[in-house]
């Protein structure tokens, strides 16, 4: 299958057009793969630095404005929707995409597994005694490294730069198709990594990161839209033979960081209100995911 279907499936989800597979796929509608115009690649580098670019900066404009001390309060925001992303997005087009439920529940166990064995290697880079204790370790030249020394932070940048490299192959193959069905897949994906962007800006200030940093980060991850873009434009069946694997691996690390490295410390304020506020808060991460999506499908469709 090209990956102008494997991109409809994807176009299709969000309500965005239904093409006829003849229509979709260049191979079957001529018999041979014809390169797009450069225009097209202008679109394509265009559109893909975009919407990186304009998701961090949404994302970072809202945690540029939350107070220090609203950060922790926010965390269980940010948990709802890194949890709504990867249950209600991500994880239903990779199952889409590769077919096999099955083969997308083991690759997404094993990338638990490894983001596991990761976060063991960057707590032992942190702590050099066996009595270390991973959440509440400061060196002794003076200063944290925030309050999981890093961690939550790195994994969500490893599996955020899987999902925008993606995204990058999506928007690729939608403007290759039309451009304006690239134009507006392309803002449609912007539309839906808004809230999730907030929730891991929100994570990198929760494990250390400064809010300048976290900016630079988030840019520096928003580049891999660019390189799935890139890659797709010159090698379609190379770019659609990652995007199941990639995509069960950007889920593995939303639920791996929200469930191992975040819910925890809500524990830590076990009184019912702070309880109430917590599960509130939770709620109102995964309907933001869910409201985004009913959004964008309206106005697409």
């Amino acid at each position: 299958m090209c990956i102008y279907l494997l991109a409809r499936q994807r176009l299709e989800s969000l309500g965005l057009r239904r093409i006829a597979s003849a229509d979709f796929c260049p191979e079957v509608r001529s018999g041979a793969y014809n390169p797009p115009p450069m225009s097209v690649l202008s679109w394509i580098i265009t559109m893909s630095l975009a919407g990186g670019a304009l998701s961090v900066a949404a994302a970072a404009a809202f945690a540029y404005t939350a107070k220090a001390n609203w950060v922790p309060m926010l965390i269980s925001y940010a948990i709802g929707a890194l949890l709504g992303a990867s249950f209600l997005e991500v994880l239903p087009h990779a199952i889409t995409a590769s077919g096999d439920a099955s083969t997308s529940a083991a690759t997404i166990l094993g990338g638990i597994m490894i983001f596991f064995v990761l976060e063991k290697l960057v707590l032992w880079r942190h702590c050099h005694f066996e009595s270390c204790e991973g959440h509440e370790h400061v060196h002794a030249h003076g200063h944290s490294h925030g309050g999981d020394h890093g961690r939550s932070g790195l994994l969500i940048l490893v599996g955020d730069t899987f999902h925008n490299f993606v995204d990058g192959v999506l928007i690729a193959a939608a403007f290759m198709e039309d451009v304006r069905l690239g134009i507006v897949t392309a803002l449609a994906m912007i539309a839906h990594e808004i809230p999730q962007e907030v929730g891991d800006f929100l994570i990198l200030l929760h494990s250390g990161y400064s809010k300048s940093r976290a900016l630079a980060f988030n840019l520096l991850s928003s580049l891999a839209t660019l390189v799935g873009g890139l890659l797709a434009y010159a090698a379609l069946g190379y770019a659609q033979g990652a995007v199941p694997v990639l995509l069960a691996l950007a889920a593995a690390s939303m639920i791996y960081v929200a469930v191992a490295d975040l819910i925890p410390g809500l524990h830590k304020r076990p009184e019912i209100g702070a309880t109430v506020q917590q599960v509130l808060l939770i709620a109102a991460g995964i309907g933001t995911i869910v409201l985004t999506h009913h959004i964008v499908d309206s106005l697409a469709g």
